[in-house]
């Protein structure tokens, strides 16, 4: 009875492992591709407010002309939710969005000031009343780190593609080059929010990264 029970379980396990290679991470590109491009359809038809918040930016983009700034915000926020909704450069584009989104958050979302964790926890929350609104921000960051990592799915621009050329998915390996580049690419934007956690990550990537040259070089 345990074994026919655990066999038709692995059995559901099995189909919606398969449904999950379609339907969630096209899930996801839909709505953070209708965010992004309301966001960039608003800066396109509306006038250019940066220069209010430019000493907010995280440098680099507080020396950046606010005008640049603006133009790739837009342009980036449209372009990049098109390319979300095809699954077209997904990882591209999903990263591009993500470092983004953590510059905005530094700019407009994040408390001008905390000194500990509960602080910060108090600003957990969409209207801001004095401790920042960076819950929006982070519910997407999370659902775009999955399509930094995982793609598109197979509902995708990007799988017909690799369907046309004849490959076939990478096998996932776990490695020092792995786990270097997985804490690199959430280092890199967290520099923009948090520039200690950002570089702690950044360092440990780099160490593991050396680890896996120096242990398999070839």
């Amino acid at each position: 009875m345990q074994a026919l029970l655990m066999n038709a379980y692995d059995a559901i396990v099995e189909r919606l492992r398969a449904m999950g290679e379609y339907i969630p991470r096209l899930v996801m590109r839909l709505v953070m591709g209708w965010e992004f491009f309301e966001a960039g359809l608003e800066k396109y038809r509306g006038e250019n407010w940066f220069a209010n918040v430019q000493d907010s930016f995280p440098f680099p983009f507080s020396v950046v002309p606010v005008d640049f700034s603006w133009f790739l915000a837009t342009w980036f926020e449209i372009l990049g939710a098109i390319a979300l909704w095809l699954g077209l450069a997904t990882r591209f584009f999903a990263f591009s969005l993500l470092f983004l989104t953590f510059v905005a958050t530094a700019a407009v979302h994040w408390p001008d000031m905390w000194t500990m964790w509960s602080d910060l926890l108090k600003g957990y929350s969409v209207s801001d009343q004095g401790h920042g609104n960076f819950k929006l921000p982070l519910l997407f960051v999370v659902m775009l780190i999955p399509l930094v990592f995982n793609g598109a799915g197979k509902l995708s621009v990007d799988h017909l593609i690799r369907l046309w050329l004849g490959r076939p998915e990478p096998a996932p390996e776990m490695d020092g080059h792995a786990l270097g580049l997985g804490l690199a690419l959430l280092g890199l934007p967290l520099l923009m929010l948090m520039p200690k956690v950002g570089a702690s990550f950044l360092l440990v990537a780099a160490v593991a990264t050396g680890w896996e040259w120096k242990r398999n070089p070839a």
